[in-house]
């Protein structure tokens, strides 16, 4: 008995040792920043709400301790009982549920039925969608890989699921999510080791959904239709080219973020010295914060920022090259793909290179549901390396756990 704590203690310190401490170090360091701007750009928000200045910080801060809870146990989690059937069968059912239900009782928030409240807990199931997504196609691919490029039985059926995903986000309206998650399905499948000839077919199909998805919208009802392309969304992708020719109204945000990353400059104009968030621009807490942390700290705010954001995703495909085991590979695959198309949408929103969709910026905007779920993908990333990393130095866990038989001395003829 004692041998064998032992040797469980060997292995608890052994696999501590096999962590991808870099990883954790700048997330941390990307969260704490965040935490940081979330306060400076949310208290002209909250005073003009009648609330206290820390009101937004308070909250995030709750997020990030139950985010950071959340990474933990990914971390420790063995990620490969995610690729259990029965796990698989609830992440189809729990997804779609939750996403139905979001239809039929959900709140409304800028324009669109996205949250769902659960006693005093309000939350946002698209964004946790966006994991399990993740895990389900890695897990489906992984486990086709004897026949990857058979149409029916290895492509087809995840794709499907994908799109049915996709439309119901789509009906809350959010453009953005279905966006992100359909580009970040898109990543996995080329990463799940079809030959060329597969992905140019299911391509071919891709354009056969979306115009068959375009026939769906104009025949809805004019109800659910305007509410799905509503002028605001129209405006927002005929403006983003050139906001100042009606800055007055579908320019007026991208007008006032050119603004305060204009005035930044190289060095910023000091942290808390903002003027945008004191009004003028929207959403200074979430979706246009790279414009305060620019217009504050100037280049070295938005170095942090996007230095951080894209070491997490090149650390996250440099863990996925590293193994053997496709579903991990998928896995960090997966998350980095998630994360850098996100990140890409929000910073180019924001500076104008794109239409605004209206999403948040991974571990630094203000938002719970968004932190929590980018938090389980590096959980998950970490677990997938240290598993790796373990294996590859010590063995495995159960060899590492036996207890040693004592050596028995030879018996003098």
């Amino acid at each position: 008995m004692r041998l064998e704590m032992i040797g469980r203690c060997v292995c608890l310190k052994k696999m501590l040792k096999s962590y991808d401490y870099p990883l954790l170090a700048v997330y941390l360091i990307v969260c704490i920043f965040g935490l940081i701007m979330v306060y400076s750009s949310s208290m002209f928000v909250a005073i003009n709400k009648g609330w206290d200045p820390a009101t937004f910080y308070n909250s995030q801060l709750k997020n990030w301790i139950i985010s950071l809870v959340l990474l933990i146990f990914f971390a420790v989690f063995p990620y490969k009982i995610l690729q259990n059937n029965k796990m698989l069968m609830l992440i189809m059912f729990g997804s779609v549920a939750m996403l139905l239900l979001v239809l039929v009782f959900g709140d409304s928030a800028n324009n669109a039925q996205s949250w769902l409240e659960l006693g005093p807990i309000r939350i946002q199931p698209s964004e946790f969608i966006k994991v399990s997504m993740i895990i389900y196609m890695a897990a489906i691919y992984s486990k086709k890989q004897r026949y990857i490029d058979d149409f029916n039985r290895g492509v087809l059926p995840p794709v499907l699921f994908l799109v049915v995903i996709c439309f119901l986000i789509l009906l809350q309206p959010d453009i953005g999510t279905a966006a992100i998650i359909f580009l970040t399905g898109c990543g996995i499948i080329m990463a799940s080791g079809m030959r060329l000839k597969t992905i140019l077919k299911l391509v071919g199909l891709g354009l056969l959904i979306l115009a068959v998805l375009c026939v769906v919208v104009f025949l809805l009802p004019e109800e659910l239709r305007s509410k799905l392309i509503t002028t605001k969304r129209i405006g927002r992708i005929t403006s983003f080219q050139n906001p100042f020719t009606d800055h007055g109204a579908s320019g007026y945000q991208l007008v006032n973020s050119f603004y305060a990353i204009g005035s930044g400059g190289f060095f910023g104009q000091g942290l808390g010295e903002s003027v945008q968030k004191l009004g003028y621009l929207p959403e200074s807490h979430t979706d246009f914060i790279i414009a305060i942390i620019a217009e504050e700290l100037g280049f070295f705010g938005i170095l942090i920022t996007v230095g951080g954001i894209f070491f997490i995703v090149l650390r996250s495909i440099t863990n996925g090259m590293r193994l053997n085991d496709s579903f991990g590979s998928l896995l960090c695959y997966g998350t980095a793909t998630l994360i850098g198309i996100q990140a890409f949408i929000n910073l180019g929103g924001a500076s104008g290179m794109i239409p605004l969709t209206g999403v948040t910026l991974p571990f630094t905007s203000f938002g719970g549901s968004s932190l929590m779920s980018m938090s389980i993908l590096v959980g998950i990333v970490l677990n997938v390396s240290m598993m790796n990393k373990f294996q590859k130095n010590y063995g495995s866990e159960k060899d590492l756990a036996k207890p040693r038989k004592a050596v028995q001395p030879r018996t003098q003829r």
